[in-house]
């Protein structure tokens, strides 16, 4: 018997890194599970995996950024799985950039994907979360939204205000029985990481300040997606409104 057996999972960002592997890990555990990316070839890829291992999947593109496409999406996957139990906040994008070479459109839309892209998921899929039995949300944040990164305004802006965001959906809906965590990474092996990288005219302590205490320990995507399955499943029931460090000891 699975953790999830019987229910239905949402993922976003679900094409690729931390989202397919947290896709997989939950259809491995029992999970039905519908994925979104803007990556229409990786979303599908993630489900074809899914399936070739018994497992039940359905996907479709969406930009969490577009309000009204989350809407379509969510209607998409209760109306394929009859239900929907746990969501799953993944999709993200950032990079290294100096402040200064921040265009209005680029921290615009680091904003709106991360961070407003999560509004628009949890606003739409609330109704279904709250039916009995509750279901709960777990969002991916960063330490970056935990203590102040250097050449990433725009991505710790953002994700400081995930965590913000997390942390009162628990507080706020508490008395109603809906869980909502995040986890906060530090490095991890996934595409988005290759936006990360040092450059020449970075001040290297500053950029040492960030990095983990046993050089070139990042995590696997499938790490954190087990993280992110303990905080949903029933393990965690007493957890709500945390903002769990994944990062190897980077914080401590």
């Amino acid at each position: 018997m699975g953790r999830f057996d019987g229910r239905a999972a949402f993922v976003t960002g679900a094409g690729s890194g931390i989202g397919r592997a947290t896709a997989v890990a939950f259809a491995a555990d029992g999970a039905k599970v519908f994925g979104v990316d803007v990556d229409r070839e990786g979303i599908s890829e993630t489900v074809a995996t899914i399936k070739q291992a018994g497992g039940e999947a359905d996907g479709t593109h969406c930009d969490v950024a577009d309000g009204r496409a989350v809407e379509l999406a969510v209607d998409q996957a209760v109306d394929t799985f009859g239900r929907l139990d746990v969501l799953v906040n993944v999709a993200g994008i950032g990079g290294f950039k100096r402040f200064e070479e921040l265009e209005p459109e680029e921290w615009q839309r680091t904003l709106d994907v991360n961070l407003t892209g999560m509004f628009h998921t949890v606003r739409t899929a609330l109704p279904h979360l709250l039916a009995r039995p509750v279901g709960c949300v777990v969002n991916v944040a960063s330490t970056a939204g935990l203590r102040g990164t250097a050449y990433a305004a725009h991505y710790a802006a953002s994700k400081f205000g995930v965590v913000g965001l997390t942390r009162t959906l628990a507080l706020e809906f508490a008395s109603r029985d809906l869980r909502v965590n995040c986890v906060c990474p530090g490095g991890v092996k996934t595409p988005l990481g290759r936006h990360f990288l040092r450059r020449d005219d970075f001040e290297q302590n500053i950029i040492d300040y960030s990095a983990p205490p046993k050089p070139g320990h990042f995590a696997e995507p499938e790490d954190i997606a087990g993280i992110i399955a303990f905080l949903a499943s029933d393990e965690a029931r007493m957890i709500s409104g945390a903002a769990l460090s994944a990062d190897g000891a980077t914080l401590a």
